[in-house]
């Protein structure tokens, strides 16, 4: 039988200079986010303290998300809607629903109607070269999202979380809670992120770091041979490539052994996984270790009742806050806060950049994390 394994108090001091350290086809020009079961939505409590007075002055801060198909990039986006708008900015909030050319479009429109400023979480950062150079020829800051923006001079500055640090912190909760030794060995497969988001390779970077030696002494075995990014990323992190993968991977390699860890790199691809466990016939017998990244609130739901393992836990509350606190910095001629000024190199220049740091969750800290942190209500975790 197998075994299964099974906080952030949000503080935000949004002074321009000075802040205070954390430690993820339609066109639509829609200028919310819809509102979630999250309590990103009720966050103000965990917003209002030392917020500084406004001071927008009525520019326009235009921010370009990649969809609201994912739970945590709607909470990206109202959130710092929210937050700039305290701030006095008339904010241009639009969604590209995972489609390249969508964004592309948007970002265009956002230099024409005279944005400020453009916050940009891209889909595919490749695909923005030219119109990133519109937006620096027009005098307009970049500042990247969470996903680095590649090959660009155009950019000014960096918001996200550790990415590296979220594969490290992976590849060590499955070290930790697994009695790894080549006598009894463990079975892994790995289902990494979007090939075309430079996250995806610093995650996996830090997972392998974990991992490698295990799997070199034979105490993990990847029995699809799948180790390398390119045979095991997910293009767009897509819950139904992921399952399709999946499902191939159980029929061919584990008919008659079970798969004993999914190292998932996001909460969608582990539910793609578990779609393609349940359909194999996995039961909580056989069920098991699963990963993911951003503690959805579905996730966080798996990991009560036993179907995930763990998440990292992004407070993107505290994400939010730091990007509003440099748009702040860069529109009223001061310098934002940063803590690493060598990590990111998209090709064309060092990036520099504020990194939060990720929190791993399981069933034994998401009360003390998730609910005691004002995220997710008990009320919200038991629906």
């Amino acid at each position: 039988m197998k075994k299964k394994v099974l906080g952030i108090i949000m503080s935000v001091t949004v002074v321009a200079s000075l802040l205070t350290g954390c430690g993820e086809a339609s066109t639509s020009t829609s200028t919310s986010a819809p509102a979630t079961d999250s309590a990103a939505a009720d966050s103000g409590a965990a917003t209002d303290e030392a917020a500084p007075a406004p001071s927008g002055g009525g520019k326009k801060v235009a921010v370009a998300m990649p969809t609201q198909s994912s739970e945590r990039w709607m909470h990206d986006g109202a959130n710092m809607k929210e937050q700039l708008e305290k701030l006095g900015y008339t904010v241009d909030l639009q969604y590209a629903e995972d489609d390249v050319q969508a964004q592309v479009s948007q970002i265009e429109n956002m230099i024409a109607s005279g944005a400020n400023c453009l916050v940009i979480a891209a889909i595919d950062s490749g695909a923005l070269v030219n119109v990133e150079q519109q937006a620096k020829d027009a005098g307009i800051p970049i500042i990247a999202y969470d996903r680095l923006l590649m090959d660009t001079d155009a950019v000014s500055y960096y918001a996200t979380f550790d990415n590296k640090g979220v594969g490290t912190k992976i590849g060590e909760y499955i070290v930790q809670h697994n009695d790894l030794n080549p006598s009894d060995p463990k079975t892994i497969e790995l289902f990494m992120g979007s090939p075309d988001d430079n996250n995806a390779h610093m995650l996996y970077a830090g997972l392998m770091e974990q991992i490698q030696p295990y799997l070199d002494d034979g105490s993990l075995v990847c029995k699809s041979g799948q180790i390398a990014f390119d045979d095991n990323n997910t293009l767009r992190w897509d819950q139904q490539t992921a399952m399709k993968r999946c499902e191939d991977i159980l029929t061919r390699y584990y008919a008659d052994e079970d798969l004993d860890i999914c190292a998932c790199a996001y909460d969608g691809l582990s539910y793609g996984c578990m779609s393609a466990l349940e359909g194999a016939g996995y039961t909580d017998a056989n069920w098991p270790m699963i990963t993911g990244q951003d503690a959805e609130l579905m996730a966080t739901k798996h990991i009560i009742s036993g179907k995930q393992t763990m998440s990292i836990y992004k407070d993107t509350r505290l994400l939010a806050s730091k990007c509003v606190t440099m748009v702040q910095a860069v529109l009223e001629g001061a310098e934002p806060e940063i803590n690493d000024t060598d990590q990111y190199d998209n090709g064309k220049i060092v990036v520099p950049s504020y990194l939060c740091d990720p929190v791993p969750v399981d069933k034994d800290n998401y009360k003390e994390v998730i609910v005691d942190g004002g995220y997710y209500t008990e009320e919200q975790l038991a629906e």
